[in-house]
């Protein structure tokens, strides 16, 4: 991997959302550039366009004026390997956890056509070797409902990366979770991207997750949105929860929070 290839780039991107009178622009004058292997997180308020922007990166959105280029070519153009989790883990109820793994394996080039040659044989140690790293060893076999909504949601990353993506998108991936599991899940979602390095984006609404996880911050204004902020962080890895209560992380944090709460002040004060 190129570590100073550019993967991502947006340039003077709008989005326009619903027709004439009814419309509304979600991202206004929208500018980024992520390199290969960087782990990017989004802040911001409430609608300000953060899933927006993964949608467009993902090509399940095209903007309304400007560009998207995803390694070097307009976003869908050519595929490239994507993994994606949300807050939500749907997992299928009537496939195994390994099954549900394994599903991105069905369809995803270059390991579909082997996937169907082998019936999924050759990726059963794939799937458990993940799932122990994870912390979920022996529960290959079992179905979703048996499983805690934190457990779901380590096998939830499993599926995001099981093929390896060169990109992997998480829209607020541990949201529902309570504190001390969002916690565990941070250091093993740090420990797979040391490993593989895969490009992340990450959106979330807890400035010590983004801080704890992210080599780059993003934050974004309230709707329309754009980037307002973009900035370096350079904690020294692996993070730790001790590293959350270092003076330099709670600065940062109070930082973050700040620029996002003039954001929510200055469109409350538009008319």
């Amino acid at each position: 991997m190129n570590a100073h290839a550019r993967i991502v780039q947006l340039d003077a991107v709008r989005v326009r959302f619903g027709r004439e009178r009814e419309s509304f622009l979600a991202l206004d004058q929208t500018t980024l550039k992520v390199e290969d292997g960087e782990f990017v997180a989004m802040v911001g308020p409430s609608g300000c366009g953060k899933s927006t922007i993964l949608k467009l990166v993902a090509g399940l959105l095209q903007p309304t004026e400007g560009a998207v280029i995803v390694a070097g070519r307009e976003a869908g153009a050519e595929r490239i390997g994507i993994g994606m989790a949300f807050q939500n883990p749907t997992m299928l109820p009537w496939l195994t956890i390994r099954q549900n793994i394994m599903l991105p394996l069905k369809i995803v080039e270059p390991y579909a056509s082997s996937f169907r040659k082998e019936k999924g044989r050759l990726f059963r140690d794939k799937v458990d070797a993940l799932l122990e790293k994870v912390g979920l060893a022996g529960f290959g076999d079992q179905r979703p409902w048996e499983l805690s909504g934190g457990m779901l949601q380590r096998a939830n990353l499993c599926r995001a990366l099981i093929h390896e993506p060169r990109l992997l998108m998480l829209d607020e991936p541990f949201g529902a979770l309570d504190q001390f599991t969002r916690e565990e899940l941070w250091a093993i979602l740090q420990e797979l991207w040391i490993e593989t390095r895969p490009t992340v984006f990450l959106v979330t609404h807890d400035l010590r997750e983004a801080a704890f996880l992210a080599s780059r911050i993003l934050v974004m204004s309230a709707r329309p949105g754009r980037v307002i902020d973009d900035r370096n962080v350079s904690f020294a890895r692996p993070r730790t929860l001790d590293t959350t209560y270092e003076d330099g992380f709670v600065a940062l944090t109070h930082a973050l929070r700040s620029l996002i709460v003039t954001a929510r002040q200055n469109q409350e004060a538009r008319p």
